[in-house]
């Protein structure tokens, strides 16, 4: 895949880009205090039928994701001051702290298909292809999502527990240990804190006003799982090793791409990651960069499961 060459937007393409993130803003802010405080607290008490109004939320996840995702790379608003608080309220009301899915989020970009960053390849005589797999899918049906919010949790321990538990963890093929050494850093740790506070504060709340509804409010947060560990690795899964640079683009309705931000233009993302979503559609146009797949396919291609390392590489 060629790196397709950029243009300059012109000054008010970018003015309208923002006016349009500050309305994604209010939209997805609006869908989750909805979420959290008016349907517990004023609809449900009416009708139960109104927890249906939890779907659209569910649905959303994708395209939440992708608004927050912008907020990592600095691409949502002019000011960065501005910007990250931005992703830090997205952030808490998705469930984990911003810091920890944006440092996250920036290794991958780092060590994408190498030894650390690869979920599906594994190495036999080094690993238990049971074991594997069974992680596999665990991590593919939620557990990227579940990880994030205990991960955040766990840096509520003090510092010996927080050093230990990465010890325990941490291995030559994750990112435990330098995600961890990054957030541990006095600069980044009390936000880190906080915001983990404000998660507890704010889903402890919710969870009480949907009181015999709480089953709702955990089935969407176990669909928001879903999506988003599906989505996770799907434009990687199955492609050759050692190339942190290369993702597919895969093809979606046009209405579908814009819902989500453009997400599906993956491949042009991991060539210029600081692209904000509004961009890539014309960059990927003018570069004639195509698709290496479609959607629907590539994930449900997952579910074949774990492939072995030497399929993936490449003959010398």
């Amino acid at each position: 895949m060629s790196t397709p060459a950029l243009h300059r937007p012109a000054p008010e393409d970018g003015k309208r880009s923002y006016r349009a993130n500050g309305r994604l803003a209010a939209t997805f802010l609006v869908v989750q205090f909805g979420q959290l405080l008016v349907l517990p607290l004023w609809l449900l008490p009416t009708n139960a039928a109104w927890g249906w109004l939890l779907l659209p939320s569910v649905l959303l996840t994708n395209s939440w994701w992708a608004f927050i995702h912008d907020g990592v790379h600095g691409t949502l608003f002019p000011g960065k001051a501005f910007n990250r608080l931005a992703g830090r309220v997205n952030a808490v009301l998705y469930g984990a702290p911003f810091d920890l899915l944006r440092r996250g989020h920036l290794l991958h970009h780092a060590f994408s298909r190498t030894t650390r960053e690869r979920s599906e390849v594994y190495v036999p005589g080094r690993d238990n292809h049971l074991l594997f797999s069974l992680d596999y899918y665990f991590r593919l049906c939620g557990g990227i999502y579940y990880s994030e919010v205990a991960g955040g949790l766990a840096f509520l321990l003090p510092w010996p527990a927080i050093r230990a538990l990465m010890r325990r963890l941490s291995k030559d093929t994750n990112l435990v240990e330098p995600i961890a050494m990054r957030i541990l850093k006095p600069t980044t740790l009390p936000a880190v804190r906080t915001d983990v506070v404000l998660i507890l504060a704010c889903y402890g709340l919710a969870f009480a006003l949907y009181g015999a509804h709480a089953w709702m409010l955990a089935a969407a947060l176990a669909g928001r799982a879903l999506l988003i560990s599906l989505v996770d690795n799907l434009f990687h899964y199955g492609t050759t090793l050692d190339n942190t640079h290369y993702a597919r683009n895969l093809a979606l309705p046009g209405w579908a791409s814009r819902l989500i931000l453009h997400f599906n233009l993956h491949g042009l993302h991991h060539l210029h990651p600081d692209l904000p979503w509004w961009q890539l559609p014309r960059v990927h146009a003018d570069g004639q960069m195509g698709y290496q797949g479609r959607w629907l396919p590539a994930m449900l291609d997952q579910f074949h499961g774990t492939i072995q390392e030497q399929r993936l590489r490449q003959p010398a």
